[in-house]
């Protein structure tokens, strides 16, 4: 156990940047809100991910799907929103590390990017599952 304290220690004492710590809980809502912003503004897969979230929700609404479709259709879309967020930290990251080609650096591109493709799956799937039988009940009454 006082490993784990010493090595928690050292992390804290030495890893972190001081200068990128914030201060208050403000700071941290703040600088939350601006990597929004950004990603929102840099990256136009994740703005192509929030229209079809959207339309994802204005057809949940017109169907009226239950209660425990709405949480895995927000499980899903916040699956893939977030996923989309760490690729685009990933590729960022390596980025910054070297714009020549690296063995390493492409995988680390093509897995996070690998991760956004299998949830944006699982997400088609989920939608599936969850809005057929509504959409057959429609059909059927037609």
């Amino acid at each position: 156990m006082d490993i784990i304290k010493n090595i928690l220690f050292l992390y804290l004492r030495f890893m972190k940047n001081p200068y990128y710590q914030n201060v208050s809980f403000r700071n941290s809502i703040r600088h939350a809100i601006d990597g929004l912003k950004a990603i929102f503004r840099d990256e136009r897969n994740f703005r192509n991910d929030l229209m079809i979230a959207l339309l994802v929700i204005m057809m949940g609404v017109l169907l009226e799907i239950s209660h425990f479709d709405w949480i895995a259709i927000t499980l899903v879309i916040s699956m893939v929103l977030v996923s989309e967020a760490m690729n685009s930290v990933i590729e960022a990251m390596c980025d910054t590390v070297s714009h020549e080609f690296k063995v390493n650096i492409k995988y680390a591109k093509d897995v996070s990017a690998g991760a956004v493709l299998l949830s944006a799956f699982v997400s088609v799937i989920t939608g599936l599952m969850v809005f057929m039988p509504y959409i057959i009940e429609l059909l059927g009454r037609l």
